[in-house]
């Protein structure tokens, strides 16, 4: 890994690190150290960097902004990519905004509405990036991104990269094409949305805020919503109905805020976390007989 390293470092594709901990990026704060931590200053970069890793024979994980996303104590084996700062450029023509994978999916939702472009107000409360909000297919208050994306630029496993259209990526609940029959990552994304008044597009933002503000503890450590809804029920409502919200493992909590959401409450572990989703799946089948899902993703080594 040192060699792979030293190679990457001295192609100049970015940020390269080795055993970087990856506590300290997630918003969770959790997670082990990743063999090697790089993190591309542009698509080329990231190419050139591809080919390197991949003739290398050493396996890759991608990640965003952290956010749903829960890592390993023991962290995560081979090379880690982070699409951040260096792929999240934002290009905006009449309608169409094409805009890179790292960037911040609140912010891109301010700064759209500010030139009156309406379509992802549905999304400025999601503390995440665009990357990882096309490949869920992310949505609150009855929208999500199958709403608004034309395409999306990925890189496949292979290392080919391909734009896929809306219906290429097979878009369903919290779920795309990326997830398993194609798995891969979002580098950029290309939306279509529609014109609108500056000030109304504001106040559903501030209302769409206010509302997460005051329901779901960001202001504490967390992943985001841990359970998948089983429709037509939601997971929130029947963790708080089971009488679980504020059980703890360790220094992981169910939030008394949310009942589908885990706090670190300051040293909680990955264990921590796993036995507390795995405590709630059992209390939910056994009392209503109903599987839970994760929604948050569950990576590193084992």
């Amino acid at each position: 890994m040192k060699e792979l390293a030293k190679q990457l470092q001295e192609m100049k594709i970015g940020t390269v690190k080795e055993n970087e901990p990856l506590a300290s990026h997630t918003t969770i704060k959790i997670g082990g150290p990743a063999d090697l931590f790089i993190e591309p200053s542009t698509i080329d970069n990231l190419e050139k960097a591809m080919k390197v890793i991949r003739e290398a024979g050493v396996k890759w994980t991608a990640i965003g902004r952290g956010s749903n996303l829960l890592v390993s104590d023991k962290g995560i084996e081979g090379v880690v990519i982070k699409l951040g700062a260096g792929l999240d450029h934002v290009e905006v023509v009449g309608n169409t905004v094409t805009v890179g994978a790292g960037a911040s999916v609140v912010a891109l939702a301010m700064t759209l509405s500010r030139k009156g472009l309406s379509g992802l107000e549905f999304a400025s409360g999601i503390p995440g990036s665009v990357g990882g909000a096309v490949y869920m297919n992310a949505g609150a208050h009855g929208s999500d991104i199958s709403k608004i994306l034309e395409k999306a630029h990925i890189l496949f496993e292979d290392g080919t990269m391909e734009w896929l259209n809306v219906e290429q990526m097979t878009f369903s609940y919290r779920t795309s094409v990326l997830q398993k029959e194609r798995p891969g990552i979002v580098l950029e994304a290309v939306f279509n949305l529609q014109n609108g008044e500056v000030d109304t597009i504001k106040g559903v933002i501030k209302k769409n805020k206010d509302y997460r503000k005051d329901t779901q503890p960001w202001s504490s450590p967390c992943a985001g919503s841990i359970f998948r809804n089983p429709l037509p029920n939601y997971a929130g409502q029947l963790v708080e109905k089971a009488g679980l919200k504020g059980y703890s493992i360790g220094g992981a909590q169910i939030s008394e805020m949310h009942g589908n959401f885990i706090v670190n409450t300051g040293n909680a572990t990955a264990a921590d976390v796993l036995a507390l989703i795995d405590y709630v799946k059992k209390q939910i089948w056994d009392l209503y007989g109903i599987r839970m899902e994760t929604e948050v993703e569950i990576i590193g080594k084992i």
